[in-house]
């Protein structure tokens, strides 16, 4: 039980960190978006420029030690989710690229969100 929990921790974290770098594209459809999204991109850009751990990370470590289990099965998760989430040469180096990729790529989404903006 512990396991499902965990693993559906980790696919609400993958999940978030899409959002928080694409998330400005769903001001397209719905344009509130942008009160949500904005708060979760400066907490991405936080996380990685300050070293820090989100806490889903630790609510799925929690879920793992309540369950008796130091790792997952082998399956999807294991192969796909966890080295996209917890690249092994994650360094403070390779944190200031991610952020730096995802300042960029939003501001090209956002550039695009003013473009619209302007047109009508």
């Amino acid at each position: 039980m512990y396991e499902l929990f965990a693993n559906l921790t980790l696919i609400t974290h993958f999940i978030f960190i899409l959002f928080v770098i694409f998330g400005g594209l769903f001001f397209f459809i719905f344009s509130k978006i942008i009160y949500i999204h904005l708060p979760a991109l400066f907490w991405g850009i936080y996380i990685e420029l300050t070293n820090s751990i989100c806490p889903l990370t630790y609510l799925e470590n929690w879920f793992l030690y309540q369950g008796g289990l130091t790792t997952y099965s082998d399956d999807f998760i294991n192969n796909y989710l966890i080295p996209i989430i917890y690249p092994e040469e994650l360094n403070t180096n390779t944190q200031i690229y991610l952020a730096i990729t995802l300042i960029f790529i939003n501001i090209l989404i956002y550039g695009l969100i003013l473009k619209n903006l302007k047109k009508k």
